[in-house]
């Protein structure tokens, strides 16, 4: 049995999938509230799902591209499962997600805001993803996928795709494609006196 979620956009997704089962699924916009939903979200799809946490033999978790805390917390929250559960972990990028079941070739958008998008090409050899602006995403003009056009909803993908990925080849780690919009300070710290 797999639980998968992902906090890397302004939602939380979760998903339990029992084999090719979807035995409970949820997408719930959420911009703010996350770190406090995520688990009750969790417990709820696995009490539709008549499962328990004991029941988990892996966890799909979404590694980003997209929100930088959302990503940290749905990391953060597999690790822990995993490690508390004694089950292995696998990261799946909403890329990838995205494009699960789409005919190829398609090339996957993430909304990177401000005209930008994360843009990857998949096909029978994959491109590397990139941080381009909008019109720079599909410069043969294939067919394009996103949220909105995805064959599954990102939780189900993620769940799928961790289904059949390796833990060592797909570790859960975020996948930031550019710097945050905040950083620390680059001026010398304070002394701190002993």
């Amino acid at each position: 049995m797999i639980l998968a979620f992902d906090t890397s956009g302004p939602h939380i997704a979760v998903c339990v999938l029992d084999g090719d089962t979807v035995c409970a699924a949820s997408f719930d916009e959420m911009a703010k509230g996350q770190a406090e939903q995520l688990f009750p979200k969790i417990e709820d799809a696995l009490a539709k799902a008549g499962a328990a946490y004991a029941d988990i033999t892996r966890i799909g978790v979404g590694t980003g591209p997209g929100n930088f805390t959302g990503i940290r917390i749905s990391v953060s929250a597999a690790r822990g499962l995993a490690l508390s559960l004694g089950v292995p972990a696998i990261g799946v990028t909403a890329l990838e997600a995205y494009a699960l079941d789409a005919p190829q070739p398609v090339v996957s958008l993430v909304d990177a805001k401000r005209g930008n998008v994360y843009a990857q090409r998949f096909d029978t050899d994959p491109t590397e993803p990139v941080f381009t602006d909008a019109e720079g995403a599909n410069p043969d003009g294939i067919a394009t996928v996103t949220a909105q056009t995805a064959a599954h909803q990102i939780a189900v993908a993620i769940a799928k795709l961790a289904a059949v990925k390796s833990p060592q080849d797909a570790p859960p780690k975020p996948f930031y494609m550019r710097p945050a919009d905040a950083a620390p300070s680059r001026d010398t710290p304070p002394r701190i006196l002993a």
